[in-house]
């Protein structure tokens, strides 16, 4: 994890989400590391749709999983999603709102800055 990690925007890193606490370390932030398979390196404010979208590809981010400290999301919830997941959602028009500011460079690797910004929270 590191100390000093910096966002999209090349500024350091904010907080996504304490309620529900979010990030892969569950730490708040969307920080990563190389355990950190699926990279959940992009904040975004969920939306029903996006919630069902996930659902319907594998990923239930609705039922709580107490053992993950998992409260189970509901829309208008800010989560560290998983850029590959927010891709595939953005492509089929159900990417949710994104917090640019607390949205981890490593995002980057994956979607461009262009693609997030199309879909920044205001």
């Amino acid at each position: 994890m590191q100390n000093e990690a910096l966002n999209v925007l090349g500024t350091p890193l904010v907080p996504c989400s304490y309620d529900p606490l979010t990030g892969f370390f569950r730490d708040g932030c969307c920080q990563t590391d190389d355990q950190d398979r699926g990279s959940h390196v992009i904040c975004a404010k969920v939306t029903q749709a996006f919630l069902e979208f996930s659902l319907q590809r594998g990923n239930d981010l609705m039922t709580p999983r107490p053992e993950y400290r998992f409260a189970g999301l509901k829309a208008g919830d800010k989560w560290c999603l998983c850029a590959l997941r927010w891709e595939e959602a953005f492509k089929a028009g159900l990417a949710p709102q994104v917090l640019l500011e607390s949205t981890h460079l490593k995002a980057l690797e994956f979607v461009t800055l262009e693609q997030l910004q199309s879909c920044a929270y205001k």
